[in-house]
């Protein structure tokens, strides 16, 4: 395996230096616990709108939608296109609730509508999405860079985690939003640098690698059929338009951004800005992933050489070479896609573009796992700690507390990251366990701020339902084999549809019949 020269190797600890010294540098203002949670409201509304793209253009982006079109189609591209619906929803309603509520936490609403129990609920399922975001971003990153350093995976995460944690918890929120300015504009660059020279590398030029990818149908955005067991068109539109709506309308990363700006318009113009970036950025990845596949059709040794390394991790170290091989010879580009691109990289770049890569790539992660931490403190120091352990903190306890929290959130983090070593796609383990832990809490916020008739006891047995009905979609497996014909068909993506629409309409229902039996009783009375 070809490894990083110097000069790339100084590149990228250059990179990592600037951001340590970024925190450094903002920590100087985090004096109270509002600065340090929403940078007191004084970001203004274009670097808002470029901090909440980075966000959201995290590594599992730059690394597994290249792996994913690579390995299949542009399926997934239909996750973007469901963003529109979802922001206009987030910048008609959510947004102007934020602002006026003036709390810092997304979830103290939830107390105020159904009781303390509800707030905890969605604070569970807020922190253990960030837990497996985090976890997949710092395995993404290790995948690519262990093919590059020959480091551990492990080693890696652990350094990484390190160099985030310490400009996270100085710098606080402006620290990450600033930092987050720079990384959007510099993995923006890096794609592009990517793009040029597959193009420009590649014999025939797009023009081959258009014809490459019609022939083996990789442009198409899946199955227009309303089948709801397989990743078709629609079941990825509708994942989007729900996973997208949780992460514009109640996700703690989006809701402190609408907060660190002058007013919801400025809040909405950016949420609005990251869209219109976000949508051909994403639709470039998947342009990378289908022109990596036809750069590979023509470099079939380099190829064989990606499936060698791609079987060798998946059978014990003391296995024979034509082991190695057998297996090799079996695998799909579903099962390598996520390593063609750092491949690529190490392979065929010059020197000192591949250390602006994966400066890029790097930027990808700590921007978006950065953000998870601070967003995951807030949330722990409000709507736990505060809550339930000491209510009457002044700032520079709360601050203390919101810093020992985000250092032990980005370490929970961290072990998240080396769990995941081994998982087969990075795109696919995140997509599964954020639709799990998130269709609890948007279908109860939902049910929420829509329904104002609906109390306590109603909303708590449509969590109940809700949960049960996630349960039963994402391990069907744990019914016996009698059972079998009870087992879900749907696909793991329906999980957050499915789950947040029981639990919405479960509480209406239960309301009507509260509302009836209410009527029937009054009724009687007279």
């Amino acid at each position: 395996m070809k490894y990083l020269p110097v000069t790339d190797l100084v590149i990228i600890a250059l990179y990592m230096l600037g951001m340590i010294l970024t925190g450094i540098y903002f920590s100087r203002k985090n004096k109270n616990p509002d600065q340090f949670t929403r940078a007191s409201g004084k970001i203004p509304q274009w670097a808002l709108g470029i901090s909440i793209y980075a966000t959201f253009l995290s590594s599992n982006t730059f690394l597994g939608v290249p792996g994913k079109a690579f390995g299949g189609n542009w399926n997934a591209f239909v996750f973007s296109l469901s963003m529109p619906i979802s922001a206009w929803i987030a910048a008609k309603y959510f947004i102007p609730f934020y602002r006026n509520s003036g709390e810092a936490s997304a979830y103290t609403h939830l107390e105020h509508r159904f009781g303390a129990w509800a707030r905890s609920y969605a604070v569970i399922c807020f922190l253990l999405t960030q837990l497996a975001r985090m976890g997949s971003i710092f395995f993404g990153i290790a995948l690519s860079l262990q093919a590059m350093t020959g480091y551990s995976m492990q080693s890696i995460i652990i350094v990484m985690g390190i160099i985030i944690i310490i400009y996270t918890v100085l710098g606080g929120m402006e620290a990450v939003i600033w930092t987050e300015v720079a990384q959007g504009i510099i993995k923006t660059l890096g794609a592009f640098i990517i793009l040029y020279f597959i193009v420009t590398k590649m014999p025939g030029g797009i023009y081959h690698i258009i014809d490459i990818g019609k022939a083996a149908n990789k442009f198409s955005l899946g199955s227009l059929k309303f089948n709801f067991s397989d990743s078709t068109f629609w079941v990825i539109f509708f994942y989007g338009i729900f996973i997208n709506l949780n992460n514009f309308g109640m996700d703690q990363n989006y809701v402190q951004r609408y907060l660190a700006t002058s007013s919801a318009k400025e809040a909405a113009k950016s949420l609005w800005l990251c869209i219109r970036i976000y949508l051909p950025v994403s639709l470039l990845f998947f342009i990378i992933g289908s022109s990596l596949y036809a750069w590979y059709q023509m470099h079939p040794e380099m190829l064989d050489a990606i499936k060698l390394r791609a079987a060798a991790e998946r059978l014990p170290s003391t296995v024979s070479a034509k082991q190695i091989s057998d297996l090799a010879a079996t695998l799909s580009p579903q099962d390598y896609g996520d390593k063609a691109l750092p491949d690529f990289m190490v392979h065929v770049l010059p020197v000192g573009i591949v250390g602006i890569i994966v400066s890029a790539i790097l930027s990808a992660a700590m921007s978006t796992i950065s953000s998870s931490m601070n967003a995951s403190a807030t949330v722990f120091t409000l709507d736990i700690y505060q809550r339930y352990i000491k209510k009457n903190m002044n700032d520079k306890q709360t601050l203390r507390l919101l810093f020992a929290s985000t250092f032990v959130i980005g370490v929970l983090g961290m072990i998240a990251g080396v769990a995941m070593i081994g998982v087969k796609s990075i795109l696919d383990i995140w997509w599964q366990l954020s639709g799990i832990f998130a269709a609890g809490m948007l279908g109860l916020f939902l049910l929420g701020i829509s329904s104002k008739r609906t109390k306590n006891a109603e909303a708590f047995l449509a969590v109940i339902i809700g949960i049960l009905v996630i349960a039963w979609m994402t391990f069907p497996s744990l019914l016996p084999s009698n059972l079998s014909y009870l087992r879900s068909t749907f696909n793991t993506n329906m999980v957050i549809v499915i789950g947040t629409l029981t639990i919405f309409l479960a509480g209406i229902f239960f309301t009507w019949i509260k509302s009836s039996l209410n009527s029937k009783k009054a009724n009687s009375n007279t």
